[in-house]
C-alpha cells in the first residue's frame, strides 16, 4: 500500500467540507484554489496533475450531498472539480487539466506529437466504459445479474487498455513516467480493487488476463502525485456507505 506524501507549502485545505450556509473563505489575490470533494474521482484527476506539476494552490473542500450556495456561484451546475484563479473560474475535470497542463508545462503531460497526444484524449474518453460500469456495480445491491454484468463491462474495457499499453512498450502510457492519459485514468483503477471486494468474485483482475495492466497499477502506486491522493479501497468502500446506507452488500465488508 502507497504511503501518503505531504505537499508541505503546496497546499492548505479545509478540514471539512463546506455545506449549505457556510460562507466561502476568502481568497487571496493571486492565490489558485481547487473546490474539490475527498471522494470524487473527478476532482482526484485535478489533484493529481497539480502535483505532478508542483504547482502551489490551496484546497476548498465541499459537500455534494449539501452544497454550499455559494458553489453554483462557481459552476452553475453546482459540481466539483471548480478551479479558481482570481475572479475566473474553471470546471469540469478534464478542461482543468488541460488548462493547467498548457499554463505550467513541466513536466509535459501530453505528447508533443498532435496525433498522440488526440490518441490519448480518446483513451482516455474510452475509459468511460470502465467507470460507468463501475457505478452500476457499485448501487447493484444483490443483483446477481447487474453484478455480472458489470463485471463483465469492466473486464472488457480493461482489455482495450491492456492492448494498447501492450502496443506501447512502455511502463506507463505517457512513457517511462506517468501522463495524462494515466492521470486522467487513475482514479478509477484506483477503485478497480472493490470490484472483487463488492461482488466477491476473484476472476476479475487475473494476471493471465491483465499481465500490464496489473503491473502498471503497482507502479503507479509509487508515484508521487498518485501517492499525494492515494485513498485504500477500504476508505473508498467506506464512503459509498455514506451514499447508500441501506446496502448490506457494502456494510459487509465494514
Amino acid at each position: 500500500m502507497a504511503n501518503k506524501v505531504a505537499l508541505s507549502s503546496l497546499v492548505t485545505m479545509t478540514t471539512k467540507h463546506l455545506s449549505s450556509g457556510s460562507s466561502c473563505p476568502p481568497l487571496e489575490d493571486g492565490v489558485m484554489r481547487v473546490y474539490s470533494m475527498k471522494y470524487c474521482p473527478y476532482a482526484q484527476r485535478t489533484h493529481l496533475v497539480l502535483a505532478a506539476k508542483n504547482i502551489k494552490h490551496e484546497v476548498v473542500y465541499v459537500n455534494l450531498k449539501n452544497k454550499p450556495e455559494w458553489l453554483f456561484e462557481k459552476n452553475s451546475l453546482g459540481k466539483v472539480p471548480v478551479l479558481q484563479i482570481n475572479e475566473h473560474c474553471l470546471f469540469e475535470s478534464l478542461i482543468t487539466c488541460d488548462y493547467l497542463d498548457e499554463v505550467y508545462p513541466e513536466p509535459p503531460l501530453y505528447p508533443a506529437q498532435p496525433l498522440k497526444k488526440a490518441q490519448d484524449r480518446m483513451f482516455i474518453e474510452l475509459w468511460s466504459q470502465i467507470s460507468a460500469a463501475l457505478l452500476k456495480l457499485y448501487f447493484s445491491k444483490k443483483d446477481e445479474q447487474i453484478m455480472k454484468k458489470s463485471c463483465d463491462d469492466i473486464k472488457s474495457g480493461l482489455d482495450v487498455f491492456e492492448t494498447e499499453l501492450t502496443k506501447r512498450g512502455t511502463k506507463f502510457f505517457g512513457g517511462d513516467t506517468p501522463g495524462m492519459l494515466d492521470y486522467m485514468i487513475w482514479p478509477w483503477a484506483e477503485r478497480l480493487p472493490m470490484v472483487e471486494m463488492i461482488a466477491r468474485n476473484n476472476g476479475v483482475l487475473t494476471q493471465d488476463r491483465f499481465p500490464k495492466m496489473l503491473p502498471w497499477m503497482v507502479d503507479m502506486m509509487e508515484d508521487n502525485a498518485v501517492k499525494t491522493v492515494y485513498l485504500p479501497p477500504e476508505a473508498h468502500l467506506k464512503f459509498l456507505t455514506t451514499l447508500d446506507p441501506d446496502n448490506s452488500r457494502l456494510r459487509s465488508f465494514l
